[in-house]
């Protein structure tokens, strides 16, 4: 592969992951990647592998432009900025998309969340659905990933529920397939080396959906402790959630996740995880099994 292809957010878990895939599995000489980050020094190791580093602040928007010269594909990951009263974050993908465009990329890649569209019960969903759009806008080629519900973001709630033995959740008998990162991060990987220069967009999620009471009994096989699951209203949710030292805009985001469950919006399973990367996803068992001291203290 000759084209130069850059990964924003190097430095998080997934932009790292993405990197090291294009390196060990897909064999991209070094040269031809660029990481961005805001800051340089944390990327300190894809460095010293060649990877070419860049600075690039989603604030800043002359940043990106320099960052995004002499890129073929950019993939664009969505920033963690969830302050939901300043739209800090639409504005910060349209940044990118911006510069995208003006650096004259050959395809733009993103990462999005399942159902973003404007009835979707999660409060950060809009930040998705409109940079979708604004990508579409763009006239660039796109590949947009919508990623579902990490594996690893099971360590919000578990520690806490299982050490208590009662898991309080509103998502009744809604479905999620909770899917790796790592997973979603080799197929992302492959979606970037591809030679594909249609438009397309995949929803990534792992092999089966439970609902959280089969999740439950799943955690009590593993670990060997009870969990009991106990439905409450929403109100009840944020409630609990605050006193248990949330603050109260992310409590909102956390309640908005069960409501968004609970209307089956987050249900799908897919095969693009291994129709992409011709990886076997990983299993909510098998993450469970692997993080079991983790989770249970």
């Amino acid at each position: 592969m000759t084209e130069t292809l850059l990964v924003t957010g190097a430095s998080g878990q997934l932009g790292r992951g993405v990197v090291n895939f294009l390196l060990d599995t897909h064999k991209v000489l070094p040269a031809n990647i660029i990481a961005t980050t805001r800051n340089p020094e944390s990327v300190a190791d894809l460095a010293a592998r060649g990877v070419v580093v860049r600075a690039a602040d989603f604030n800043d928007a002359a940043s990106l432009e320099t960052a995004f010269k002499g890129a073929d594909k950019v993939l664009i990951i969505s920033t963690g900025d969830l302050d939901l009263k300043s739209g800090r974050r639409l504005k910060q993908h349209e940044n990118a998309v911006a510069a995208a465009k003006n650096a004259g990329i050959s395809h733009l890649f993103y990462t999005s969340m399942p159902n973003p569209e404007p009835v979707s019960p999660v409060l950060f969903a809009d930040d998705h659905y409109s940079t979708e759009q604004a990508i579409k806008a763009s006239g660039i080629p796109y590949t947009i990933f919508r990623n579902g519900w990490y594996q690893e973001n099971l360590f919000l709630a578990l520690p806490h529920a299982i050490a208590s033995g009662r898991w309080y959740t509103s998502a009744g008998e809604g479905r999620i397939a909770h899917g790796a990162r790592d997973d979603m991060a080799a197929a992302i990987a492959a979606g970037l080396v591809s030679s594909t220069t249609d438009s397309k967009t995949y929803t990534l999620t792992g092999p089966h959906a439970y609902t959280t009471a089969e999740i439950a009994a799943l955690v009590s096989e593993v670990t060997g402790k009870p969990l009991e699951v106990i439905q409450v209203p929403d109100g009840a949710l944020a409630e609990g959630v605050k006193a248990a030292g949330v603050p109260e805009d992310f409590a909102d985001v956390v309640v908005s996740f069960d409501v968004n469950t609970r209307s089956g919006r987050i249900a799908m399973v897919t095969d693009a995880i291994e129709a992409l990367s011709g990886r076997t996803p990983k299993t909510l068992k098998q993450f469970l099994e692997a993080n079991k001291a983790a989770l249970a203290g």
